[in-house]
């Protein structure tokens, strides 16, 4: 479709043909929000099914989600004033030793870098379950990097653009994997209570806590599968699925070159490192 600064009425299915005919192309565009008048988060989340349908058309198969702005302390910062979801593929995510020599960035818009944890699934959570119980479903966890992507200039939108645009994810890098069954007990109380360092080039450029992440990244996946279970275009979290929580400090600019790293402290998760081709 022709971009236009003048408001239209919200037709999903043009709003999804053109954030699918960006993806991957590095190309940015003007915001939906201030183009198709009154889109709001539920058309927003019938353009992400959409373009699931596109992406799976094309031969890519959904393995799970990803949740955004959980982070409440960089709210301000983007504008917003509550968390998101999108899909994550096996075409966007990899196990993170398998990156080598470097990971390229080629395609992504301006990406930026985030330390995260991730879940896999063994079985469905309910909506009606506490974090021990939505724990109980878990197989495996892992600490990991997920690249975010803004298809608008700047990082520059309302968060019904954000939920459009892929929620904002183009890479998951996930480190290794830890089983949840043998320590479910110290997982559940090291999770809510945990930090972790970010460095770029050996210098640490931010501290964060579990805390950040909706009071923790348990906390996280039970918002996820609430806010699922309401979602009128969207299937819920699945066994088999994985499930990455929102980042624990600020989110980076990347560039080429650049080695990142993360020390957590209180959990017994692995730190990861990355080098950027």
């Amino acid at each position: 479709m022709t971009e236009s600064t003048t408001e239209a009425a919200v037709d999903t299915r043009a709003i999804a043909d053109e954030a699918f005919a960006v993806l991957g192309t590095g190309r940015q565009i003007t915001p939906f929000s201030s183009r198709f008048r009154g889109f709001a988060l539920d058309d927003a989340y019938e353009v992400a099914a959409a373009v699931r349908a596109m992406r799976e058309a094309r031969g890519e198969t959904p393995i799970g989600r990803k949740i955004g702005f959980t982070n409440r302390t960089i709210w301000e910062e983007y504008d917003v004033s509550a968390p998101m979801w999108g899909y994550v593929y096996d075409a966007t995510v990899h196990d993170l030793a398998a990156a080598g020599d470097g990971f390229p960035l080629a395609g992504l818009a301006e990406p930026q870098i985030e330390p995260e944890i991730v879940f896999g699934f063994a079985a469905a959570p309910d909506p009606d379950m506490d974090e021990a119980a939505i724990l109980s479903c878990v197989e495996w966890l892992a600490h990991g990097f997920e690249l975010v992507q803004s298809i608008f200039p700047g990082w520059k939108s309302q968060l019904p653009d954000t939920v459009a645009a892929y929620g904002l994810h183009g890479a998951l890098l996930i480190g290794p994997r830890h089983a949840v069954a043998p320590d479910r007990e110290r997982w559940l109380k090291s999770l809510a209570a945990f930090e972790i360092a970010l460095s770029r080039d050996g210098e640490v450029v931010d501290r964060g806590r579990s805390a950040n992440v909706l009071g923790g990244p348990l906390s996280a996946l039970k918002h996820l599968v609430a806010v699922l279970a309401a979602d009128r275009s969207n299937p819920p979290v699945a066994a088999g699925e994985i499930v990455t929580t929102g980042t624990l400090t600020r989110a980076f600019r990347v560039a080429a070159g650049q080695s990142w790293r993360t020390v957590p402290s209180g959990v017994g998760l692995d730190g990861i490192a990355i080098r950027f081709a």
